[in-house]
């Protein structure tokens, strides 16, 4: 019976703690952008800087980022064109999905949050990792709108349409630990470790991802290696957001969508009279690099550059090298 009282007294403290941070954390890091209001989806946070001239530069992050995943290339980009970054659904300052997370949902809220928060096309789109996926998807759709499109470290689309046992058990692991990582963030575990890692602590925050995790890698260690990556700026407002059960919920729908979303990508190549621009990681995989030539060989409009030096958060690592491709580009399609 004691061990019950306690059990119920610590998760109700943690229910608590949660609730009393979920208020806070809204109070301190209000969205920098403006929400728009979708008709029948989900309510997008898209953040504009810069002056509002077309080409319009459009930043797309990787499969749990959020505009966040930009804030050093897109000020740079701003103090010469047009820099918009949004939040997918479940993501940052977004609500949560309404709709099924399939590339043509996906692409379409983008456009319609486009239009809704007057953003002048063309575009010059430029997406990371999964991002660059729904870039070439929606260069594909919508051509009238894509002045160019460039392509940061992107997620292979062959290797996940076609993915073995072993990367499927893999993926949904991910998905599992995923849905874990919700449990955990709506009794405040997650934020308390996220809340110990900003402030300078890292042995507890890892200690609190291998316990909870179990086998596998952690979602909580993975995000503590990626948040230390941010500008100090940035990562409370990225633990902020990674202490509510929703990011880790859209994560799982993100990471479960993937390899039909690959699938689908394949079908949806950028036409050839749109610039294509591909940067690639130093650690990108000989598969990663094949897929990418392959892609430049059949499109006459097409560069690809690989980095020495750096990972896949070639926009972190390397941001006036990223914020250098995209001038050069406009100046192309200028």
């Amino acid at each position: 019976m004691i061990a019950l009282f306690l059990v119920a007294a610590i998760l109700a403290c943690g229910l608590l703690f949660q609730t009393a941070g979920n208020a806070f954390d809204a109070r301190r890091y209000p969205p920098p952008g403006r929400i728009i209001e979708l008709p029948g989806g989900a309510n997008l946070h898209v953040y504009s800087q810069g002056r509002t001239t077309a080409p319009s530069v459009i930043f797309e992050a990787g499969i749990s980022g959020s505009c966040l995943s930009w804030s050093t290339v897109q000020p740079l980009v701003a103090g010469f064109a047009h820099a918009v970054s949004y939040d997918r659904a479940g993501l940052g300052w977004s609500s949560g999905a309404i709709t099924p997370r399939t590339v043509a949902n996906m692409i379409a809220e983008l456009d319609a949050a486009l239009i809704a928060a007057q953003v002048t096309a063309p575009y010059v789109l430029v997406g990371h990792s999964f991002g660059g996926l729904l870039m070439q998807a929606f260069a594909h759709t919508y051509p009238a709108k894509t002045a160019a499109v460039i392509l940061v470290d992107p997620v292979t689309q062959t290797g996940w349409a076609n993915a073995d046992a072993q990367a499927m058990r893999r993926l949904n692991m991910g998905a599992r630990l995923s849905r874990r990582g919700a449990m955990l963030a709506r009794f405040g575990v997650v934020r308390a470790a996220l809340s110990l890692l900003v402030s300078g602590g890292t042995a507890l925050p890892k200690l609190v991802a291998r316990a909870s995790a179990g086998q596998g890698n952690s979602v909580i260690e993975r995000l503590i290696s990626e948040v230390r990556k941010l500008p100090p700026g940035a990562q409370p407002m990225v633990a902020a957001h990674w202490s509510r059960a929703r990011s880790f919920t859209a994560m799982a729908a993100y990471l479960k969508c993937l390899p039909p979303s690959a699938r689908a990508a394949m079908q949806l190549h950028v036409p050839a009279e749109i610039p294509l621009v591909i940067l690639s990681a130093a650690n990108a995989t000989e598969e990663e690099l094949a897929e990418r030539a392959r892609w430049v060989a059949v499109h006459p409009n097409a560069l690809h550059t690989q980095i020495a030096g750096t990972g896949h958060w070639l926009q972190l690592e390397r941001p006036q090298l990223v914020a250098e491709t995209v001038r050069e580009t406009l100046l192309r399609v200028r």
